[in-house]
């Protein structure tokens, strides 16, 4: 295990919710640290607590109990506001949905992170230009985004995740509404910036192929998180 610290740290987590008069726990006890240049998977049904997760590493939601840290800071100590600031400046999200602005050019998506931590200048611009040729879309900077094929749109979510070079990379079924083979080719592009930029990404998924890729391989199971042997 890396000597470093962790990039994000759980410990002890549990998260549960009210349905009516009754409590119902969707994690319990989770401990869980990830370092730079990770590449990890976490597997698990519908429903089993991986997007909830996700929403607690992201600070999008508070656990129940435990602690939960993110980049050294103790997501439960900060306020809203901080917890926002921090997922702008220091976290990468993928969605299965793509979410791109549709009255945003490819290139105007994917400066979206940098416009919005103050880092959009000249200089930034390469940057963008650079993930575009990356992604294969250097063509496409003026293009819409309705203008452009599912594979496409999660490219651009790739890139407009990974511009402002964020630390941690979250990935919620990112290749999930894609066929097999843009899939392979969206998972191939995420795995390699991701290595190349050393952050650390954690790729939530329903598919075992993607297993081979991983550093380590986790999965939600019955509200714990466990560990798998990840393949050779």
């Amino acid at each position: 295990m890396p000597s470093t610290a962790p990039v994000v740290e759980l410990n002890e987590v549990s998260k549960s919710y009210a349905e009516g008069d009754a409590v119902r726990e969707v994690l319990s006890g989770v401990r869980l640290s990830l370092y730079a240049g990770e590449f990890v998977v976490l597997l698990g049904r519908s429903g089993s607590g991986k997007s909830t997760l996700l929403n607690l590493i992201s600070g999008i939601d508070l656990p129940s109990r435990g602690t939960v840290r993110v980049d050294g800071r103790e997501l439960v100590s900060l306020s809203e506001h901080q917890r926002t600031l921090l997922r702008r400046e220091r976290i990468g999200f993928i969605f299965q949905a793509f979410n791109l602005l549709p009255t945003l050019t490819v290139e105007e998506n994917i400066r979206l992170p940098l416009e919005l931590t103050g880092r959009d200048s000249p200089a930034s611009h390469g940057r963008v230009r650079e993930l575009l040729d990356r992604v294969g879309l250097g063509n496409r900077a003026a293009s819409f985004p309705d203008r452009l094929s599912g594979g496409e749109q999660q490219r651009v979510a790739v890139a407009r995740a990974l511009a402002h070079s964020p630390p941690l990379l979250l990935a919620d079924e990112p290749t999930g509404n894609l066929d097999e083979e843009t899939g392979r080719k969206v998972l191939d592009l995420l795995e390699g910036l991701t290595r190349q930029e050393n952050a650390c990404a954690l790729i939530v998924t329903h598919d075992p192929d993607m297993v081979s890729r991983a550093d380590r391989v986790l999965a939600m199971e019955a509200g714990r998180l466990v560990e798998r042997e990840a393949r050779a």
